[in-house]
């Protein structure tokens, strides 16, 4: 398995699986001087952790980081930054009775078709269980774009069916605040009732979350293969989960005429509406970068499914009493988008000093 980095100055590489002793990621490219400390990495993984509320995963991770290289009298050194997070509650007990199953909607049969061995201990290195790493990553990332002044927010818009509205002019307000649902308090509580309903039926929802950057330079991003909002599709799509994402007006600009759609510019700074989402040819226009990430329904639900056994017999697929699961894995996904926007940006920053003399 060749592909477990990502970007190309500021680069990450993550390892381990979800029922391994540890799982862990290594930073290279992170410029030396930047103030660093495991609080700075904990706060964000406090976001993702399963554990802290009816609606995630049960699993008690408290995902601790440890900051083993990189970083010294809390600065960064230039050199890479290792981070370890153990693993303290894995119980793989409960995949013993379906280890020879097919998994509808998981990736056992990919990866048995690829590699001829599949780790069934809650999805090996397929498990959302990685993100924690990225989440990590993230942290430092998120950490040099406040440096330069740039501002990043993610949360759920939708959940199911119920899609909440973003306060028109609140996006600082918003940022501040850093809330995992949109601040629409009725289409939040029709989610919640939603979820509770779906939980009791022993199924699950998918859901999508937002993301918004404001203070973005323009000039960040490269024309045609190193597009920003490509980077930032690759980035969304490599999320455990994802099925689809859009930039600004995204899938309804295909509605609109141009006369709708094209975003007139008022100065040399700003235009009237956003529909690009803050990106014009690849490259940021200095608006505030917008975009949404479709997450599906958690595979992983209670009721009975038909399936065939890895040896091609019909089987009926059960989760074993007492398996614990997302009811919605948007939820804990909010994170993860927020963390993989953060190492786009960062490493379009990077780059960028290559732009000109």
């Amino acid at each position: 398995m060749a592909s477990n980095s990502f970007g190309n100055i500021f680069k990450i590489t993550t390892w381990g699986e979800s029922h391994g002793k540890s799982i862990g990621v290594v930073i290279d490219g992170c410029p030396a001087g930047l103030e660093l400390c495991e609080e700075d990495i904990q706060k964000a993984l406090d976001k993702r952790v399963p554990g802290n509320s009816p609606y995630t995963s049960p699993r008690k991770e408290t995902d601790q980081a440890q900051i083993l290289s990189g970083v010294f009298e809390g600065k960064t050194t230039g050199t890479p930054i290792s981070i370890l997070i153990p693993n303290q509650d894995a119980d793989s007990s409960k995949y013993e009775p379906i280890k020879n199953l097919l998994r509808p909607s998981h990736a056992n049969f990919a990866y048995l078709s690829k590699y001829g061995i599949y780790d069934y201990r809650g999805g090996g290195r397929a498990s959302a269980r990685e993100t924690a790493c990225r989440v990590a990553a993230g942290a430092v990332a998120k950490k040099l774009l406040e440096n330069q002044g740039i501002e990043l927010i993610a949360f759920i818009q939708q959940i199911g069916n119920i899609e909440a509205t973003i306060p028109e002019g609140q996006l600082q307000d918003l940022i501040k605040k850093s809330p995992l649902f949109c601040p629409d308090l009725s289409a939040t509580e029709q989610m919640i009732k939603l979820l509770e309903q779906t939980k009791e039926e022993k199924d699950s929802l998918g859901g999508i979350v937002t993301f918004m950057v404001t203070s973005l330079p323009a000039g960040l991003g490269d024309p045609i293969y190193e597009k920003l909002e490509a980077n930032l599709a690759h980035a969304m799509m490599s999320i455990p989960a994802t099925k689809g994402v859009e930039i600004g007006a995204g899938f309804k600009a295909a509605e609109m005429k141009g006369s709708e759609h094209n975003d007139l510019f008022t100065s040399t700074e700003k235009t009237r509406t956003n529909n690009a989402g803050g990106t014009l040819g690849g490259i940021s226009t200095g608006m505030p970068l917008m975009g949404r990430v479709a997450f599906k329904p958690t595979a992983s639900i209670a009721k009975p499914q038909e399936t065939i056994s890895t040896q091609g017999e019909k089987a009926t697929f059960q989760l074993p009493e007492g398996s614990r699961h997302d009811p919605c894995v948007a939820i804990r996904g909010v994170p993860v988008v927020e963390a993989m926007v953060a190492l786009v940006l960062v490493d379009a920053l990077l780059l960028n000093r290559c732009a000109q003399l």
